[in-house]
Parts: C-alpha cells; sequence; structure tokens
C-alpha cells in the first residue's frame, strides 16, 4: 500500500468519479480519544494527549489490580467529538506508526471495528507480553504476521508501523469485501494476500450488510493494559504518522480479475 498521509489537524478528501460511481466516505479531519472500555482497574490514573494525525498517546499508571485489563481506544472524526462512521461501501486505507512502553505490558495496534462491537473488536495487535502480531476479532479476516513466512514479533519498546487497506469491490457472494495488511519494522516491510470478507449473518442485512466491514463500523486504534496482579505498573501506547486515504468506490461492472489487479 502507498497511502496519502496526512499529518497535522486538517485532512482534504476530493470527491472523485470512476466509471461514473460517486463515493462519499465520513468527513475525517480529527479523532477522539475513549477510555475504560475495560474497567478491570478502575482505580489507575489515564493521562492522554490528541494530536490528531501527528501523534496519540495513551498513558496509563497505578494498575495493581488483579483480574484481566483496562482497554482504551482512539477513532477517526469529522468533528473532534464523535467518531466517524464507516459504511460497507467505503473504500479506504489507514495506518500508523505504533509502540508500547511501560513496566506493564499490553496490546497496542489498530482497530476497524463492526456495528455490534464499535470500541473493541477488529484489532491489527503487537502484543508486548508474547510478542504475537496478527489481526483478529469483528469482521477482520484473521493472519498472523507472526507465523512463517514472515515469522516476525514484537518487542517493548520498538516501533512498528501498521496499516490495512479496504475495498467494497463488488460486496456480494462473487465479489466480497477484501482487504491488505502491512506491517513494516526494523526487518522490512511484510504484507498479507488480498483477504476476502466471509459472509455476515443474513438476519441482520438489512440494516448491517454481508460481505464487507457490516456498517456503521469504526476505525482508529487502541490500548488495552494487562492489570498488575498486585505490583503497581504503567502502560504506554503511542501512535504517531497516522494517515488515511480515501479510495474510489468500483463500478458495478468491475471484475475479481480486475479488483486483484489493482493489488498487484
Amino acid at each position: 500500500m502507498n497511502p496519502k498521509r496526512y499529518i497535522g489537524s486538517t485532512l482534504a478528501i476530493a470527491t472523485l468519479l470512476l466509471a461514473g460511481n460517486a463515493f462519499a466516505l465520513p468527513t475525517v479531519n480529527s479523532v477522539v480519544i475513549g477510555l475504560r472500555h475495560f474497567n478491570d482497574c478502575p482505580t489507575t490514573t489515564i493521562n492522554t494527549f490528541d494530536g490528531d494525525f501527528a501523534s496519540i498517546i495513551i498513558d496509563e499508571t497505578g494498575n495493581d489490580c488483579f483480574g484481566f485489563a483496562n482497554r482504551h481506544s482512539w477513532s477517526f472524526s469529522g468533528d473532534n467529538v464523535n467518531p466517524a462512521e464507516f459504511q460497507n461501501s467505503d473504500g479506504f486505507s489507514f495506518c500508523a506508526t505504533v509502540m508500547a512502553t511501560g513496566s506493564g505490558d499490553g496490546e497496542v495496534g489498530l482497530r476497524l471495528s463492526p456495528w455490534w462491537s464499535l470500541d473493541v473488536d477488529g484489532t491489527f495487535m503487537l502484543n508486548t507480553r508474547s510478542g504475537e502480531i496478527a489481526i483478529f476479532g469483528g469482521r477482520l479476516p484473521f493472519y498472523r504476521f507472526s507465523d512463517p513466512p514472515h515469522s516476525q514479533t514484537y518487542v517493548k519498546g520498538t516501533a512498528a508501523t501498521l496499516s490495512m487497506d479496504y475495498r467494497p469491490n463488488g460486496l456480494s457472494a462473487a465479489s466480497p469485501g477484501s482487504i491488505v495488511y502491512t506491517l513494516t519494522n526494523a526487518n522490512g516491510t511484510f504484507s498479507s494476500p488480498v483477504l476476502l470478507f466471509d459472509e455476515g449473518n443474513t438476519a441482520e442485512d438489512p440494516p448491517h450488510g454481508l460481505w464487507g466491514i457490516l456498517q456503521p463500523a469504526r476505525v482508529g486504534g487502541y490500548m488495552q493494559f494487562y492489570n498488575g496482579q498486585g505490583t503497581p505498573v504503567d502502560f504506554r501506547g503511542s501512535w504517531t504518522n497516522i494517515c488515511y486515504d480515501a479510495h474510489p468506490v468500483p463500478a458495478a461492472s468491475t471484475t475479481w480479475g480486475r479488483i486483484k489487479s489493482d493489488y498487484r
């Protein structure tokens, strides 16, 4: 993927036409931060920094609780207040350089979350405890960069650039939505194949759709901080060089062979 980069609080998205079909994605010019989606340690102190596309920081200290974890997120927004809502037919890519630091452990990464779990499910994960780098949950096709042929792991305190490139295609069984994941770290750049979305729940269409991200969806990043189990620990997630790029929607007559060629 070669996404267009937008750094700072200003982002302009041109209205494009492709083969007579217009597309209108949500306005994206800022981010909003959401805290304590999981709140298994309510006594922690959280500090955040929202620099829009330049830098986002979620810093949490004093986690000595027993149990599972605290979880936080950020989402793209058009007004710096409300998360933007993405539809199945919205083609887009996004990325960020992600880093986790601190005495504790947890997960940091990107997020593409479906309607039923807008702040939690659908993650591109860097895990500081296991080193696993994987994409799973929500509507996202599963993929692990920790498996061959990539065999990549994450080490706390290092930076990794993550990206997702979603294409709606025909939103049908013959032409389902697709996605490509890309990881760049000190070892190089690694990409998944073109991965296809499977069919959603037919009882939920309408209004949520079947062959894409299942609308309305939210897009952004997340941090999950594992509890210290009696030992006070801290954890920080940071996202820099955040990018977002809108793609035109293919015309209905586009073939799956043509779609595959777009990724080559």
